[in-house]
C-alpha cells in the first residue's frame, strides 16, 4: 500500500502540497494542492496542460495528468507547511514516453532486466550572483585561483551551511561543500544512491538552491557558462553497476579496477558520445564550456576530446577509484532525469553490445591532446550535437523515439531562435565589411 497523503499531512503538519514534475527542457511545474484535497490528487493525480510546458503538445490535447510519487515527499526544509513530490505523467492512463522520468524509470527496468542496478552520484556546481544575475555576489572573491577559497566560502557560511543543513536533514548524507574554480562558484556533494533516487534529489536540489540564495538575497545558476573568463559550470556524474552487495562493476585483477562490463558501459558512453551531449550539454550556452579557451585559472575543467584514463581530469572519463568511474561532460543545465537516463541507454547498450572503449589514454589532454590523432572530438555547437543524436540510431532505440524525436524538435526550434539573434559582436565585426 502507497503511504497516505492525507495521514501524513495531518500528522506532520503540512498545509500544501507542490506536486511537481520536470519538462523536456529540464523546467519544473507544479500546482499547490491544499492538503485537503490531496487524497483526491494522490489518486487520480494533478492536470496539467501539456502545451504549456515544454513537450510536443498542442492545445487540443487531453490533460497531462501528473501522479505524485509519495516515496519522493520533501518537507520543505526552509517552509515546511509545503511538501514537495515528484511526479509520473500520464495521458489518458498511459504513461507518456516524453515524460523524463517516465523515461528514466523505462532504463532503470532496463538495466534490472539485464541483472543489475545502475547507481550514481553528481557533483552540482552552481554560481552565486546579484539578483540580476549580471555578476557575483560576493565583490571580494577575485582570486585568480579561487578554488578551495577559505575565506570566499566562509563569506557564503550562511547560504551553504543552510542547504547542507537541509539535505542533512533529508537524510542525504551530505559529506562535503566547497568554493570551486570559478568566483563565485560552489560545489555540494551528497552520497550516491540508486539513479532515480539520485535523479529525484538532484531535481530538488536546484530548486532548494535557487529558493535558499533567493531568501538571502542572492541569485543561484546552474547556467554552464555565465562568464567566459571563469569555469563554467559542470555536473559530473560517477557511475557504478551492483548486483545487490555486489559491486559487478569492480575487478580486483583489472589494473583501473573495472570488470568486463565496467569496459563495456565505458565502450557505450564513448561510442554514444557526441550523440550524449544532445542531453548532458542541451543548451547553447553549454559549448562554451566544453569547447572553451583557458580560463583566468589556467584550465577549464572540461573536456575537449571523447577519451578516458585513470585518475586524471583532463579526459571526457576518470577511472578515480576501483569499481566506478566518472563521466565529466554533463554541465548545469541538464535535466536530471535525462542526464541519468542518457547515461543509463549508453551503457547498457555498451554492455549489450560488447563495446570495446579502446585503450586509456594516462596523459594531459590539455597539453598534449592535440597528439591523439584519432581521438573524436566533442561537438561544436548544440546544433551538432542534436544532429549527432538524430543519426545516432542505437541510442534513440534505447532511449525510446516517443522522447527522442520531440526533444530533437523543440531542441531545433531553440537553435533556430538562438540564430535569429543578431549579437553585439556580429554588428562590431562586421558593420563596416
Amino acid at each position: 500500500m502507497a503511504p497516505d497523503l492525507a495521514a501524513i499531512a495531518a500528522d506532520r503538519g503540512i498545509h500544501y502540497f507542490l506536486i511537481s514534475f520536470t519538462d523536456l527542457f529540464g523546467a519544473q511545474r507544479a500546482k499547490l494542492v491544499p492538503a485537503s484535497a490531496i487524497a483526491g490528487m494522490q489518486k487520480n493525480g494533478a492536470g496539467f496542460a501539456g502545451f504549456a510546458a515544454n513537450f510536443v503538445l498542442s492545445p487540443a490535447d487531453p490533460d497531462l495528468v501528473a501522479i505524485p510519487d509519495p516515496s519522493t515527499l520533501i518537507q520543505l526544509p526552509w517552509k515546511p507547511e509545503v511538501g514537495w513530490l515528484a511526479s509520473d505523467l500520464k495521458m489518458h492512463g498511459a504513461l507518456i514516453e516524453q515524460g523524463p522520468r517516465n523515461t528514466l524509470k523505462r532504463m532503470v527496468n532496463r538495466a534490472k532486466s539485464a541483472g543489475f542496478s545502475v547507481k550514481t552520484g553528481v557533483e552540482c556546481e552552481f554560481f552565486l550572483l546579484t539578483p540580476d544575475g549580471q555578476r557575483i555576489s560576493d565583490g571580494h572573491d577575485d582570486a585568480p585561483k579561487a578554488c578551495y577559497d577559505a575565506s570566499a566560502l566562509m563569506r557564503r557560511y550562511d547560504v551553504i551551511a543552510e542547504i547542507c543543513d537541509a539535505m542533512q536533514s533529508l537524510g542525504w548524507e551530505p559529506y562535503q561543500n566547497d568554493h570551486e574554480d570559478a568566483n563565485g562558484q560552489f560545489e555540494m556533494n551528497w552520497i550516491f544512491d540508486d539513479a532515480l533516487v539520485t535523479a529525484d534529489r538532484h531535481v530538488f536540489f536546484k530548486f532548494m538552491a535557487r529558493s535558499i540564495a533567493e531568501k538571502h538575497g542572492l541569485r543561484a545558476t546552474f547556467m554552464p557558462k555565465p562568464f567566459m573568463h571563469l569555469t563554467g559550470t559542470g555536473c559530473h556524474a560517477h557511475v557504478s553497476l551492483w548486483d545487490g552487495e555486489t559491486n559487478v562493476c569492480f575487478d580486483a585483477k583489472d589494473a583501473m579496477g573495472l570488470s568486463k562490463q565496467g569496459y563495456h558501459f565505458v565502450g557505450g558512453l564513448i561510442n554514444h558520445a557526441d550523440a550524449l551531449c544532445a542531453f548532458l550539454n542541451p543548451v547553447v550556452n553549454s559549448y562554451k564550456r566544453i569547447n572553451a579557451p583557458r580560463t583566468v585559472s589556467g584550465a577549464t575543467w572540461s573536456p575537449n576530446s571523447v577519451t578516458y584514463s585513470g585518475d586524471n581530469r583532463t579526459h571526457m572519463i576518470r577511472v578515480p577509484g576501483k569499481g566506478r568511474f566518472e563521466m565529466r561532460l554533463p554541465d548545469g543545465a541538464a535535466n536530471p532525469y535525462l542526464l541519468q537516463a542518457a547515461l543509463l541507454a549508453a551503457g547498457l547498450d555498451g554492455i549489450e553490445q560488447k563495446i570495446d572503449p579502446g585503450k586509456p589514454l594516462d596523459i594531459n589532454m590539455y597539453t598534449d591532446g592535440h597528439k591523439v590523432r584519432d581521438a573524436k572530438k566533442l561537438p561544436l555547437n548544440l546544433l551538432d550535437a542534436l544532429r549527432a543524436l538524430d543519426a545516432d540510431r542505437g541510442l534513440r532505440n534505447v532511449i525510446g523515439e516517443g522522447l527522442v524525436a520531440p526533444y530533437i524538435q523543440l531542441k531545433t526550434a531553440e537553435w533556430n531562435a538562438y540564430c535569429s539573434h543578431l549579437s553585439d559582436w556580429e554588428r562590431t565585426t562586421t558593420i563596416d565589411c
